[in-house]
């Protein structure tokens, strides 16, 4: 179909419903020789006479009548369609796609999503959980949750979650059996759970600092994990020591599951962000998110959005 096949149709159903070029343009908000041309060259494309014009008046010819018999069920069904897009532009609805890392989830998603899900319960979320960065608008995703660091600069990006920072953990059973570390180079003697990251295949090295002084450790040990879950579980479970941001291991550390060491060697680490392509065009569910997950952190109130 070409495109100018529709231009027309709307100005033809109207003037036949009026039976007038004048009251159709006054329904349309254009002029009546604006009605009228748009109509004769609809009659010049399809090669037809759809009006019969005195100079009192105007009626549809016989192939004009056929002719909207066929057009206006297709035209009421597009007013239709329009009519119920718009009134869900302002309303919550639909299927929500995100891509996030697991750590994302965990820290900014799990705690908030069955009252984020209670608050608005027309909108349906998918999340796709894996480490690997992919183009969320090619793979059609409305939105990722990453570190700030890690979002493309065309995006526009809102900070979401707590503060982060780095926790060295350990269970109290691990802790009783080989003692607790007073240095971070103390660590090189304990078996520490190591890391290795998805996207680039490393070991993560341990960072440490503390007023002027920082650095890095190279620890050892006998379990290696690439999901941040099954590291803080290895932890629980006595396998050694881990390094690990928080965000959600808080409830651990309250009911004395997991014990952190050398909190005065943990440096922050960057926020975490929401990340959409376009803030001109931002869907009505997205934008609903984006609110509860900003409206609905405990963190301090300096919180502003980034334009990478």
């Amino acid at each position: 179909m070409r495109q100018d096949h529709l231009d027309g149709l709307v100005a033809f159903a109207t003037a036949a419903e009026e039976k007038s070029f004048s009251a159709a343009a006054v329904k349309l908000g254009v002029s009546p020789s604006a009605v009228s041309q748009t109509i004769r060259s609809l009659e010049q494309r399809l090669g037809l006479v759809l009006f019969n014009r005195t100079t009192r008046s105007v009626s549809l010819t016989e192939i004009g009548e056929r002719y909207l018999m066929r057009v206006q069920p297709a035209l009421e069904l597009l007013t239709v369609a329009s009519l119920e897009l718009s009134s869900e532009a302002g309303h919550a609805a639909g299927l929500l796609r995100l891509n996030v890392p697991r750590a994302s989830y965990l820290i900014v998603l799990q705690p908030k999503l069955r009252r984020f899900l209670a608050a608005y319960p027309d909108i349906n979320l998918e999340v796709r959980v894996e480490n690997l960065l992919v183009d969320i608008v090619s793979q059609g995703f409305d939105a990722g949750i990453r570190f700030g660091q890690m979002v493309e600069k065309d995006m526009v990006a809102v900070r979401v979650g707590p503060p982060l920072a780095v926790h060295i953990i350990a269970s109290p059973d691990y802790l009783a059996r080989h003692g607790i570390p007073e240095h971070p180079r103390d660590l090189l003697e304990h078996n520490c759970i190591n890391f290795r990251h998805v996207t680039t295949g490393q070991i993560e090295r341990w960072e440490f600092a503390r007023e002027d002084e920082s650095f890095e450790l190279v620890v050892k040990g006998r379990l290696i994990v690439n999901d941040s879950e099954i590291l803080v579980r290895a932890a629980m479970d006595g396998h050694g020591v881990a390094y690990m941001i928080n965000g959600y291991i808080e409830p651990l550390l309250e009911a004395g599951k997991l014990v952190r060491l050398l909190p005065e060697w943990s440096p922050a680490l960057p926020p975490l962000y929401i990340y959409y392509p376009d803030r001109r065009r931002v869907p009505t569910k997205l934008r609903a998110l984006i609110d509860f997950l900003r409206d609905d952190r405990q963190d301090d109130p300096v919180t502003d959005t980034l334009v990478l």
